[in-house]
C-alpha cells in the first residue's frame, strides 16, 4: 500500500520556516508547558524567585530536532499558566550549553549580585564543539532573570571528560557552602563537589554504580524530605537518571534514599540475595561440565573474570562465568548446555555483555542473497544515472565509517552509501535511475538510526513506484548493516526507483545502505546476535541478551507453560563488531525468579515517557515539586508534533512515604492545578462491569479522573480514555500479576517508529483496602497515571485523533465493581502568548 505521495516531500534542505503557533494545534497539551515552537528536552535550572517559577530547558531554537543546544526559559507565578520568555543562555561558535540548574545566591558569594538584589547564578554543563570536552560553567542573571552573562572565568569545574555533565547545586546549610550533585555518566556515578563561591569546588566523594546502570547516568538531583519512618528526622533522595536502561525501556528515573552528612551519601539499599535452586551450570570448577563448545569465542574452558584484552567484567558469582571474549570481539561461537527437564516454573541466570538480541529467522553467514545487483556502490560515484539534492549533492560513497563516527560495519566490499556527512547534519536525498521490477524481491543492506519513513524527519530508504512509496526501510539505531527483503511481486513490470533519504540533523540522523539486489528469494537477515536462548523441541523459546556492559545482571523467565518439557540451553556469539561478545553465569530451576536490578531500583516513574525529572530550588514553604521531560529518547526526534517538539510532565509535589518501615517516594500534582478545573463534574458510583465494555457518561481530551474499584472475579479491569475511531489507551489493573497498566497499543498514531506502541508499561501495585483506586490525569498528547496516592506513576505520550474523547469502563475474565468515578474538565493554561 502507498503511504505517501512523492511529490509531497520538500526538498531535504528547504529552510520553510514553522507556523506561527496557536496552541490549539493537534496534540499540544493544555496543561503541561510546550515551547511556542522548536525542540525541547531536559528541565534545567528550575528556581523560585520573586513570585515566579523559572523554568529553563534544552531547546534548539532553530529547529524541531536536536541540535545547537541553547537554555529556553520561561516563567510562572502559579506552576500552571506558562510565559515563554526569550532565549536565557544560548549556544555560540564553542559551545553548546548543556544542562543544570540555577540558584538564587542570597549571599552574594559570587560577587555578581549587590546587597539585597541577588543573582540568579545558572550552573550549566557546556559542551565544548571542537573537542567533545563536558565542563561546568556558570552565567549570572542581574535583572531577575531575564538576561544571563556567561562568567569570563568559565569553565569553573574541568576534569577533561566527555561524560561530565548535568550539575545540580544547592545550598548546604550546615556547612553554610554549596555543594554540587554531578553525572560521571559512562561510569554510573555520581560525583559530589563543594564550593564557598560556585567559582572553585573541591571533590568530595562519588556515589554508585548502583541500582540500575544498564544505561549513561544523567541529570542527578540530591535534596532532603521528612523522614516518615523517623518522625522529626529527615532523609535524602537522591534521583538518577539513566538512558537507556530505564524499567519501560529507554530513558526513565530511578531513585536511592539515603543520608547525606555533607560530604556523602550513603544509600539505604541492602545486598541482594538471590534465590536458591537446581543448578544446570555455575561454570566454577574450571570447566564446562558438561556443555558443548562450537567456534573459539568461548574457549576451552570458563574464564575467572576477564578475557584476556577486557576489562571491567563483574556481576558473576563464584570463580568462574561462560564468557565469549577469548580472542577479542572477532571470534564467534556457541556454547550448549546438555538436555534436562522442565520441573520448576521459573530459570534464573546471570548474563551480561552485548546487547544484540536474537533475531527470528537470521541465519549464520554472510552468503549474498541470488540474483542481480544492481547497485553495489563501489564507484567514485554512486552509480551512474543517481542523482542527489540538498547537502548530499557531490557526496560520494563512503569507504565504511566517517571521520567522528562509531564504526561502521557489515557492509560488503570495500564502500557503502553513508549520510554521516559534517556528522549528523547533512541532509537530503540520493535517488536511483528508474528500472523495471522483474524479480520477486529486492534484498539490501540497511543500517544507521531509526527514524522511519512516515514520521518527521526521516532516515530512510524507499522504493517509489508511481510516485508513492510502495516499501520503505529505516536502521535501527545501529551501525552495524543488515538485511532487508521487500516483496515486489505485486509491482511486477513496473518502473520504480530507490530513493535514499537523509531528512535528520539529530541523533542517528544518517542512514547506511549496500548492495541493492534484485532476487527470487528475500534474503534472511544476519544472526548478530550475542544471546541466550531455551530451545524447547527445536524450537526458541526464550531468548536475552546483554546491555552492552561487562556487569552481569539477573533474568528470570517464566516457564509455567513448558513444565515437563525437554529443553537446553545456547549461549550465542554471532557478532564480530563493538561489544560482540556475551557473559553468562549461575543457571539454576528454581522455584522463585530472581530479580534484576531493574526491578530491584527503586523508579519515579514506571511508563516510557518521564525522564531528566529534577526538582525547583527555593519553591515557597520548603515545598519539593519535581517536573520532568515527557519524552523518551528511544524515539523523541520522532514523535508527530510540530511546530514544537516534546512537552514537560505536570509538576509534581515530591514526599516520602512510610512503607513496611521503608520510606518510599510519592507525587501528586501540585494543587495549582485545580485552578484549571470546570464545572460541572461528572459522577458515577456502584456500576458492575461485565466482563467487556461498559459506556459511561464521561468523556473529555483535557480531563482529570478520579477512579476507585472493587476486582470482584475479573481477570483485568479498569477505564478507557481517548476512546473513539478505533483507538483507546486502557488503564488497567491485572489481578494475575498485581499489577497496574497502562496500554498504548491503540492509542493513536505510532507511525513514527516501530517501537511506541508494540508494549504495555506495568508496575508492581498492592490493593489497598481490597481497593484500586487511581488519579489519572489525561491531555492530548499524554496520560498520567498515580495510584496508591502516588507511590506509583506511570506516564505516558499517545497521539490520538482529537475527536477521540470518550471514556469506557471495562473488565475481562469475570466481573468488577466501579466504586466510584469523578472526572473534571480541566481548561486551557494557555492563554495569549
Amino acid at each position: 500500500m502507498a503511504i505517501a505521495v512523492l511529490a509531497a516531500t520538500p526538498p531535504a534542505n528547504a529552510k520553510t520556516p514553522p507556523p506561527a503557533a496557536s496552541y490549539s494545534e493537534t496534540y499540544r497539551p493544555q496543561f503541561h508547558f510546550t515551547p511556542k515552537q522548536n525542540w525541547m528536552n531536559d528541565p534545567n535550572g528550575m528556581v523560585y524567585y520573586k513570585g515566579e517559577y523559572h523554568l529553563f530547558f534544552q531547546h534548539n531554537p532553530s529547529g524541531n530536532s536536536w541540535g545547537n543546544i541553547s537554555w529556553g526559559h520561561a516563567v510562572s507565578k502559579d506552576l500552571v499558566r506558562w510565559t515563554e520568555l526569550p532565549v536565557a543562555i544560548p549556544a555560540d561558535a564553542n559551545e553548546m550549553v548543556f544542562s543544570g540548574s540555577a540558584v538564587v545566591d542570597k549571599n552574594n558569594t559570587t560577587g555578581f549580585g549587590k546587597p539585597g538584589h541577588p543573582a540568579i547564578v545558572a550552573i550549566y554543563t557546556s559542551f565544548n564543539r571542537a573537542t567533545g570536552v563536558q565542563s561546568q560553567a556558570l552565567a549570572y542573571s542581574t535583572d531577575d532573570g531575564r538576561t544571563f552573562t556567561k562568567y569570563a572565568g568559565n569553565p569553573v569545574l574541568d576534569i577533561g571528560s566527555n561524560n561530565f555533565r548535568d550539575p545540580k547545586v544547592f545550598w548546604y546549610a550546615p556547612a553554610k557552602e554549596w555543594r554540587m550533585a554531578v553525572a560521571l555518566s559512562d561510569q554510573r556515578k555520581i560525583a559530589f563537589y563543594s564550593s564557598a563561591d560556585l567559582k572553585s569546588w573541591t571533590h568530595l566523594s562519588d556515589f554508585g554504580p548502583a541500582g540500575a546502570t544498564g544505561g549513561l547516568w544523567e541529570c542527578p538531583d540530591l535534596f532532603p524530605l521528612p523522614d516518615p519512618t523517623n518522625p522529626g528526622q529527615e532523609k535524602w533522595v537522591l534521583v538518577v537518571n539513566l538512558n537507556p536502561g530505564a524499567i519501560a525501556g529507554g530513558s526513565g528515573a530511578q531513585y536511592f534514599t539515603g543520608s547525606f552528612d555533607g560530604t556523602t551519601f550513603t544509600a539505604d539499599d541492602k545486598e541482594y540475595v538471590p534465590p536458591t535452586g537446581a543448578t544446570l551450570g555455575d561454570f566454577d570448577d574450571g570447566t564446562f561440565n558438561g556443555w558443548t563448545t562450537e567456534g573459539s569465542a568461548f574457549g576451552a574452558a570458563p574464564t575467572a573474570g576477564n578475557a584476556p584484552g577486557q576489562g571491567g567484567v563483574a556481576g558473576y558469582i563464584g570463580d568462574g562465568l561462560a564468557n565469549s571474549f577469548n580472542g577479542g570481539d572477532g571470534p564467534t561461537g556457541t556454547l550448549t548446555s546438555p538436555d534436562f527437564t522442565i520441573d520448576q516454573p521459573y530459570l534464573n541466570f546471570l548474563v551480561g555483555g552485548g546487547n544484540h538480541p536474537y533475531l527470528p529467522g537470521s541465519a549464520v553467514g554472510d552468503s549474498l542473497p541470488s540474483g542481480t545487483t544492481f547497485a553495489d556502490f563501489e564507484g567514485s560515484t554512486y552509480g551512474e544515472g543517481w542523482t542527489t539534492t540538498g547537502d548530499l549533492v557531490g557526496t560520494a560513497p563512503a569507504p565504511g565509517t566517517l571521520p567522528g563516527q562509531q564504526q561502521v560495519t557489515d557492509y560488503i566490499g570495500a564502500q557503502t552509501v553513508n549520510t554521516f556527512f559534517n556528522f549528523d547534519a547533512a541532509q537530503g536525498t540520493i535517488t536511483s535511475p528508474s528500472f523495471t521490477i522483474s524479480d520477486d524481491y529486492i534484498n539490501l543492506l540497511v543500517g544507521g538510526g531509526r527514524h522511519p519513513w512516515g514520521a518527521a524527519e526521516p532516515t530512510s530508504v524507499n522504493l517509489v513506484i508511481d510516485g508513492n512509496v510502495v516499501a520503505s526501510a529505516t536502521g535501527e539505531n545501529s551501525e552495524a548493516l543488515n538485511w532487508v527483503g521487500w516483496d515486489v511481486r505485486d509491482y511486477a513490470g513496473k518502473a520504480g526507483t530507490i530513493q535514499i533519504v537523509d531528512q535528520n540533523a539529530g541523533g542517528w540522523g544518517h542512514i547506511l545502505v549496500d548492495q541493492v539486489t534484485f532476487s527470487p528469494e528475500p534474503a534472511a537477515p544476519r544472526a548478530v546476535d550475542t544471546s541466550v536462548r531455551l530451545v524447547v523441541e527445536n524450537e526458541v523459546a526464550r531468548t536475552a541478551t546483554g546491555a552492552d556492559s561487562e556487569t552481569l545482571d539477573w533474568r528470570s523467565w517464566n516457564l509455567s507453560d513448558l513444565q515437563g518439557k525437554t529443553a537446553h540451553i545456547e549461549v550465542v556469539d554471532n557478532n564480530t563488531g563493538g561489544w560482540g561478545h556475551i557473559l553468562a553465569d549461575q543457571f539454576s530451576l528454581s522455584t522463585v525468579a530472581a530479580k534484576s536490578t531493574i526491578q530491584r531500583a527503586h523508579w519515579l516513574d514506571y511508563g516510557k515517557d518521564n525522564y531528566a525529572g529534577v526538582t525547583f530550588n527555593n519553591a515557597p514553604g520548603d515545598k519539593r515539586i519535581l517536573i520532568g521531560w515527557m519524552n523518551n529518547w528511544d524515539y523523541a526526534g520522532s514523535i508527530p508534533t510540530s511546530p514544537w517538539r516534546s512537552a514537560m510532565t505536570v509538576p509534581r509535589q515530591l514526599t516520602l512515604k512510610n512503607v513496611d518501615g521503608q520510606a518510599v517516594l510519592a507525587q501528586s500534582p501540585v494543587v495549582q492545578l485545580n485552578l484549571l478545573k470546570r464545572t460541572p463534574a461528572t459522577y458515577d458510583r456502584n456500576i458492575t462491569l461485565p466482563s467487556g465494555t461498559t459506556e459511561l457518561k464521561a468523556n473529555g481530551a483535557s480531563t482529570e479522573i478520579y477512579a476507585e474499584f472493587e476486582p470482584g472475579s475479573a481477570k483485568t479491569f479498569g477505564l478507557n480514555v481517548r476512546v473513539g475511531n478505533g483507538q483507546q489507551t486502557s488503564i488497567g489493573y491485572d489481578t494475575a500479576t498485581g499489577e497496574l497498566y497502562v496500554d498504548r497499543t491503540k492509542s493513536g498514531d505510532s507511525s513514527f517508529d516501530p517501537t511506541f506502541a508494540t508494549s504495555t508499561q506495568r508496575a508492581p501495585l498492592k490493593l489497598q483496602n481490597g481497593k484500586v483506586k487511581l488519579h489519572i490525569l489525561v491531555d492530548w498528547s499524554s496520560v498520567e497515571v498515580f495510584a496508591d496516592d502516588g507511590k506509583v506513576v506511570i506516564t505516558d505520550q499517545i497521539f490520538p485523533d482529537p475527536t477521540s474523547t470518550s471514556i469506557t469502563a471495562f473488565a475481562t475474565g469475570g466481573t468488577a465493581k466501579l466504586k466510584s468515578l469523578a472526572t473534571f474538565r480541566l481548561a486551557s493554561a494557555w492563554t495569549k502568548q
